[in-house]
């Protein structure tokens, strides 16, 4: 749901984008074929933006679709995107797309999941992964954030826990300075309060992956007694027009290493 700061404005609001952005007002003007005389005016309030002009702006500033409507609400019109639930059956050939996809991925774990990163939905591959986890953690609805870095959770089982845990929280930390969300804030603040677990999950001896060159930071995790590495895309919808759709994104492990897509096909039937 979208919310706008009480006596806010559309002004402060779009200032406050343009500042993030590091972007000028004569730079924004030129962008969106304006003055910024008149740039100046909609952010201190002396000119009231027309639709067209709050969109046009925002579409420059690339702000996500939750705030455009929250910008629009704010200079008081009507929200321009929707809201649809993930089960309303409009967004069934959405659902069968992203199943379908899932399961082309397989043995290889993937995962979609929203803007707080509660999971949507996930592969076998990613049900392989979370095998001995406590029920706590996978009672619905599941979160990808608290399961990766709770200390009952996989974070046990990640061998370069330390630099996947920092590249986690890094990443939380551009989505919130992207988008003003509370609830990503309040998970944020959750998950890097988690102590940081000993790695090794009490497997004993666990066969090292053999050398091989990083062309980006793996997961290493422990399954079964061995190690399996992989390297990880994050993939998003292009020109969303509805802020559900704009808040997934879909998240495959790609093997990196030769062992790690031996074992993985050794266990599809």
């Amino acid at each position: 749901m979208t919310t706008v700061a009480s006596g806010s404005g559309v002004g402060p609001l779009l200032r406050g984008w343009r500042e993030r952005r590091r972007v000028s007002q004569l730079e924004l003007a030129l962008r969106a074929d304006s003055s910024a005389r008149h740039i100046s005016f909609i952010e201190t309030g002396r000119s009231r933006p027309s639709e067209d002009m709050i969109l046009r702006l925002a579409e420059h500033l690339e702000v996500p679709v939750r705030e455009c409507n929250a910008l629009l609400l704010a200079a008081g019109y009507a929200p321009r995107y929707a809201e649809t639930p993930l089960d309303d059956p409009a967004m069934g050939s959405l659902r069968e797309g992203m199943e379908r996809l899932l399961h082309g991925y397989e043995p290889y774990p993937a995962v979609i999941v929203d803007g707080t990163y509660t999971v949507v939905a996930a592969n076998r591959g990613i049900a392989i992964l979370l095998e001995g986890l406590p029920e706590h953690l996978l009672t619905p609805p599941l979160n990808a954030m608290r399961i990766t870095l709770h200390p009952e959770g996989l974070a046990p089982r990640i061998r370069n826990l330390r630099e996947w845990r920092g590249h986690l929280l890094a990443q939380m930390e551009r989505q919130i300075a992207l988008a003003r969300s509370e609830p990503l804030r309040k998970l944020y603040d959750e998950v890097a309060a988690y102590p940081l677990a000993e790695t090794g999950g009490g497997l004993g001896d666990v066969a090292e992956p053999a050398p091989h060159p990083h062309f980006a930071l793996p997961l290493q995790i422990e399954h079964e007694g061995r190690v399996l590495s992989f390297v990880s895309s994050i993939s998003t919808f292009n020109t969303p027009m509805d802020v559900t759709v704009a808040e997934l994104a879909i998240e495959t492990f790609l093997p990196a290493d030769p062992a790690t897509v031996k074992y993985l096909q050794s266990l599809t039937p």
